[in-house]
């Protein structure tokens, strides 16, 4: 979905430290960047006495054609595959990552997004309208196909996404906006660590093995590894953005709970496993793959050796 790569001060020069956590698992070191959304100015830190932006109610919403499009949009937030299959690849819908139908802050709501754009994403070397960041969350979050700019699935989460930034200032960075990634722990992250992490506080909700949870056909808690997750070409294949979404937000209904450590560290846990592959795939060349979009995309494990499996192979 919808991620943010902008780190707290200091971060990016920090995050060489994480690396350090990879020593054990064959990974090369790198000076990391994280390259995707820098062209956003970073959001500030909120006051402690000021409240997050507020979107408007749903009983506001007009009983006109607006409001009816509006609605069609968080329908298709909330459902995204089974109101827009042809598009969805995996078991994974919009509000997974942007939780409370996109109005949660600290996890990357559409209120400090949308307004945001157009933007220049070095992802795709472009400048990218709201409508073609979105068509990057089905390609990659969602493990899919990229709707028409101008379909009615895309217009529908767009009128959606702009009545929820109503009174948002333009241009303007919001505190709330993206995942507020943590800085790298000292000694950088344990894959190992991590998986006691998932075990204890992760594993009731999305499956010993990651799969997620399920109540008939309907995914009731998202897969976090394995075919029915976000490929290797997600904003969330990335260590640090993933420990920031973490640590904001799950245990679920008990965000801010987990340390720094412990978010990087299950976060790198979850990241250690196979995903689908990336839909950018270099002549079929892991490495030359890694290097063309991996390499200082943030802190990942794509291409690199984990416990004698080679990560980026991906599965279907």
């Amino acid at each position: 979905m919808i991620a943010s790569t902008t780190l707290r001060p200091a971060l990016l020069a920090a995050m060489t430290l994480a690396l350090a956590g990879l020593a054990g698992f064959g990974a090369q070191a790198a000076s990391p960047r994280t390259d995707d959304q820098t062209q956003l100015p970073q959001a500030p830190a909120k006051a402690a006495s000021s409240p997050w932006f507020q979107p408007p109610a749903e009983s506001s919403l007009p009983n006109n054609a607006f409001g009816a499009l509006v609605r069609q949009g968080q329908a298709l937030f909330l459902n995204t595959k089974a109101l827009a299959p042809q598009y969805v690849g995996n078991e994974l819908a919009c509000v997974n990552c942007h939780l409370d139908r996109g109005r949660k802050a600290n996890s990357a709501p559409l209120w400090a997004a949308y307004t945001m754009y157009p933007a220049y994403r070095k992802k795709n070397n472009k400048v990218n309208s709201f409508a073609e960041r979105m068509q990057g969350c089905f390609q990659f979050s969602m493990n899919g196909k990229a709707p028409a700019a101008d379909s009615e699935v895309l217009s529908a989460l767009t009128a959606y996404a702009y009545w929820l930034s109503t009174g948002a200032p333009v241009g303007q960075a919001l505190p709330g906006r993206g995942f507020d990634e943590p800085m790298p722990p000292k000694g950088g992250y344990d894959i190992a660590r991590g998986a006691k992490v998932y075990s204890a506080q992760c594993a009731i909700c999305h499956g010993a093995n990651g799969e997620g949870k399920k109540v008939g056909v309907t995914q009731v808690f998202p897969p976090l590894w394995g075919k029915d997750s976000y490929n290797w070409g997600a904003g969330m294949h990335r260590i640090n953005t993933a420990a920031g979404f973490i640590q904001h937000n799950m245990p679920l209904g008990k965000g801010e709970t987990l340390s720094d450590q412990e978010a990087w560290d299950v976060a790198a846990f979850v990241n250690s496993h196979e995903r689908p592959q990336d839909p950018r795939l270099v002549n079929n060349d892991i490495e030359a793959t890694r290097k063309k979009f991996h390499e200082g995309d943030g802190v990942n494990l794509y291409g690199v050796m984990v416990d004698g499996v080679l990560l980026g192979q991906g599965v279907k």
